[in-house]
């Protein structure tokens, strides 16, 4: 009974809270990166893409709408 609640708690992680964290990561840093910290983006997204995967349905994350002065 542990062990499966073990595999419970860690593919919950794996599937929802990482990709979850990282998405909010990726929304605030984006623009702003360093190139070693866009590979260690780029990464992230490539070790968690399943959780990505089932998370991307229920976010949008377009950019801001830009204020045009005339």
């Amino acid at each position: 009974m542990i062990v499966a609640l073990l595999y419970l708690i860690l593919s919950g992680t794996y599937l929802l809270v990482l990709p979850g964290a990282l998405y909010l990561y990726l929304q605030n840093r984006w623009y702003v990166a360093s190139s070693i910290e866009r590979l260690l983006m780029y990464f992230l997204v490539f070790f968690l893409f399943p959780g990505m995967i089932l998370l991307s349905p229920f976010l949008n994350l377009r950019p801001k709408r830009r204020e045009i002065e005339a």
